[in-house]
C-alpha cells in the first residue's frame, strides 16, 4: 500500500490531505475485509480501536526508534548484580 506525501506545510491543509488519504486507504481496507467475510461495522469498530491504541502508544512514546533494542535491555538486566559491565 502506498500513501501520498503531503503537498503543503500548512497544518489545516495537511490535516485535510491526510484525512482524504486515510479515508481512501480505509475504504480499500474495508473492501478487502468485506471480501474476507468481515462486516463493515465490525471492521470499522476494530479499526477505531486499533487507531486509538496506536494513538495512545504514540502519546506515550512518540519516537520508539530511539528506544533500546529489547535484547539489549534484557541483557543489561541479566548482568546487573553479576559483576559485569552494567553493575
Amino acid at each position: 500500500m502506498t500513501f501520498p506525501p503531503p503537498k503543503t506545510e500548512a497544518p489545516a491543509q495537511r490535516f485535510e490531505q491526510a484525512t482524504d488519504a486515510a479515508r481512501d486507504a480505509l475504504e480499500r481496507l474495508i473492501a478487502a475485509a468485506n471480501e474476507a467475510g468481515w462486516a463493515t461495522g465490525e471492521i470499522a469498530a476494530a479499526l477505531l480501536k486499533a487507531a486509538q491504541f496506536l494513538n495512545d502508544a504514540n502519546n506515550k512514546d512518540p519516537d520508539p526508534a530511539d528506544d533500546p533494542v529489547i535484547s539489549d535491555v534484557s541483557a543489561r538486566q541479566e548482568q546487573i548484580g553479576h559483576g559485569e559491565l552494567y553493575d
